[in-house]
C-alpha cells in the first residue's frame, strides 16, 4: 500500500479558502440574513455566541476536509479532476447526506439549498486548489 503525502501548504490553503467562502455565504450580502431567518437564529443569538469556540471548532473541521479531499484527490491530479472531485464531494456526498437529515427534520428547503449551496461550492473550489496546487 502506497503512503498518503500531503502537499500542507495546498491542504492549508484549502481549509482558509473555505473559510473564506463561507464568510462571504453567510454574509449579509448574500445569504447570511435568508440563513438566519430559516435556521431560527436570531441577531440576539448570533450576538451571544462565543466565537472563538465556532472559528475554532470549523477552522479545525475546515482543515480536516481538506486533508480528507486532498487523500481522495492524490497527488496526481490535474485541475479539472479536482473540480470534479470537490463537486462529486459536495453534491454527492454533503449535500445528499443533509437532504436526507433535513427531511426527518422537516427542515427547510430553503434552509438545505443555502447550506448545501456552500459546501458545493467550497468543496469544488477547494477541490481544484488542490488538483492544481502539488
Amino acid at each position: 500500500m502506497e503512503s498518503i503525502q500531503f502537499h500542507y501548504p495546498a491542504v492549508i490553503a484549502a481549509a482558509v479558502l473555505s473559510f473564506v467562502i463561507g464568510g462571504l455565504w453567510y454574509s449579509p450580502i448574500l445569504f447570511g440574513k435568508a440563513w438566519m431567518r430559516e435556521a431560527g437564529i436570531s441577531g440576539e443569538q448570533s450576538r451571544n455566541t462565543k466565537l472563538g469556540k465556532v472559528f475554532g471548532f470549523a477552522g479545525l473541521a475546515a482543515l480536516v476536509m481538506a486533508f480528507n479531499l486532498a487523500a481522495f484527490i492524490g497527488p496526481k491530479a490535474s485541475l479539472e479532476f479536482g473540480l470534479f472531485a470537490g463537486f462529486a464531494t459536495g453534491f454527492g456526498w454533503v449535500a445528499m447526506a443533509l437532504g436526507v437529515i433535513y427531511l426527518f427534520e422537516q427542515r427547510s428547503f430553503k434552509l438545505w439549498a443555502i447550506n448545501s449551496g456552500y459546501q458545493i461550492v467550497a468543496l469544488t473550489l477547494m477541490g481544484g486548489l488542490l488538483g492544481v496546487w502539488k
